[in-house]
């Protein structure tokens, strides 16, 4: 009888550890996708997740004086009165600087071709007149399409109030009794297992908190920099662009730049390329003040994830859910890692006894 051939202790092991990645990708692949085939309801049940560890505090300070379920009502109607507020002191800004964003723009847009006619780039005049002619001819030509696109893009509009009364309706009864409802789950769970859905359930939440809470000061405290730099720098829609960093900055490391980046281009467009020079030097500032201030100050007792891990999350969420996937990468695998950390420590603890006595 031939001997077998022997393994390599090395390759044993990391074959070992890649199917376990293979299974975890596949696993990860999967969730994205589901979100992405039902992305009404995972966008619904999220917004409503992120509504109750925003306003749970709150709703649970108004019920020390009225009874919860009033409670709850007072709190979201509070909110959601201060929301409309802010949409309609956003619209009013853009609405009283329209007259001037216009006269405004269509000089930058002179100012740009001139600084493209000179030295370095000494581009044809003609080249960009053609430009203009084969913009309009296009806007002309493909009428028809863009108002199909019109149309379907009031479609999605639907769709996203749709997912944003789910997510309202989902919040009050989370807000209200959600860790009721919790503890019901677990216990229809096999009664060997229930401690720890319920240890998990507590890790994931907890960890889910943090990060929601610690993204909302993040990107508020991005909007108000950017609010208050715009301002002083006199670059138009300063309100709805600080508006837009508030928003862009819930997709972690990508999208407070390319907030930044639209505000760059209106400055640019609006008060010429030294300004703009200025606003991307201020991309730089807060980025850094972002990376190495506000969230290991904020947020690093809640997410405990490489920069690394954070940015594949979110490519990957892009590539497998869209902007729906880039906003729950992060949140998604830190409270995956918190749930796995959490049950390999309660396993460490049950088998410390056992050593011991051995």
């Amino acid at each position: 009888m031939g001997m077998e051939p022997q393994v390599s202790p090395f390759l044993r092991t990391a074959a070992a550890h890649a199917w376990r990645l293979l299974v975890v990708g596949a696993a990860v692949y999967g969730v994205f996708a589901v979100l992405g085939r039902f992305h009404e309801i995972g966008v619904a049940l999220f917004l409503g997740l992120v509504v109750t560890a925003v306003l749970r505090p709150c709703a649970d300070l108004v019920a020390r004086r009225l009874p919860r379920g009033l409670a709850v009502a007072v709190t979201l109607i509070a909110a959601i009165a201060l929301v409309l507020g802010v949409l309609a002191g956003v619209g009013e800004a853009v609405a009283g600087e329209t007259t001037t964003l216009v006269r405004e723009f269509r000089t930058g847009v002179d100012r740009i071709e001139d600084w493209l006619e000179k030295p370095p780039f000494r581009l044809n005049p003609h080249v960009l007149s053609d430009l203009h002619g084969r913009i309009g001819q296009f806007l002309s030509s493909h009428r028809s399409t863009l108002l199909s696109k019109a149309v379907s893009g009031a479609s999605e509009a639907v769709h996203v109030l749709t997912a944003l009364a789910l997510g309202l309706f989902a919040s009050v009864f989370f807000i209200h009794s959600g860790d009721r409802q919790w503890g019901w789950f677990c216990a229809q769970l096999p009664e060997r297992v229930r401690s720890r859905w319920s240890l998990a359930g507590r890790a994931a939440w907890r960890t889910f908190t943090g990060y929601t809470r610690g993204i909302v000061l993040v990107a508020a405290t991005n909007a108000i920099l950017v609010g208050v730099a715009l301002y002083f720098l006199g670059v138009p829609l300063a309100v709805p662009l600080a508006l837009l960093e508030f928003v862009a900055a819930f997709v972690p490391l990508i999208g407070s730049p390319v907030a930044l980046a639209v505000a760059a281009v209106v400055a640019l467009a609006a008060k010429g390329p030294l300004t703009a020079a200025i606003v991307i030097a201020l991309i730089v500032i807060i980025g850094q003040i972002e990376g190495h201030l506000l969230h290991p100050l904020v947020m690093s007792w809640a997410v405990r994830l490489h920069p690394l891990v954070v940015a594949v999350s979110v490519i990957g969420g892009a590539i497998a859910a869209g902007i729906v996937g880039a906003v729950v990468a992060v949140p998604l695998v830190s409270v995956g890692w918190a749930v796995f950390t959490a049950l390999r420590e309660e396993r460490r603890t049950r088998a410390a006894p056992a050593a011991d006595v051995t």
